[in-house]
């Protein structure tokens, strides 16, 4: 995804609803000088891309985000890691790149994906694993 392109679909992840070229025009000329036709192209090429979905509402079409920017990043990321000659070196430098608070988000991730844990049953003194005495 290009750089106008992202900054398209912040403003549609952002306010999570059927948006209009009209409205992101709007919001994007806060920043930059940019024509309607402009927007209008770049949500034309995004839903051509199958990142948004549109309804016609008159004249105009809503647009509307198909999947999430978490769901983006993960598949930025499957797609490169998948590019790698070594999965494992190409993820061991890139955890060599993320700060302690991205460690701790991947852990936090790690744990969630895995789902809870079964604790051990309780063993009483003599009782080996599995059942039984020694």
């Amino acid at each position: 995804m290009g750089e106008l392109e992202d900054a398209v679909m912040t403003r549609v992840w952002k306010w999570n609803r059927p948006v209009t070229v009209r409205e992101v025009l709007e919001d994007l000329q806060q920043e930059r000088s940019i024509a309607y036709t402009t927007v209008m192209t770049v949500l034309d090429n995004l839903h051509q891309k199958g990142w948004v979905r549109r309804e016609s509402e008159g004249r105009a079409y809503r647009y509307e985000a198909v999947s999430t920017r978490a769901a983006y990043a993960a598949a930025l990321m499957n797609d490169a890691w998948s590019q790698s000659d070594n999965p494992a070196a190409a993820l061991v430098a890139f955890f060599g790149m993320m700060s302690e608070e991205q460690r701790q988000a991947l852990a936090d991730a790690i744990r969630i994906a895995q789902g809870p844990e079964t604790p051990a049953p309780a063993q009483g003194p003599g009782e080996v694993p599995g059942g039984g005495e020694r």
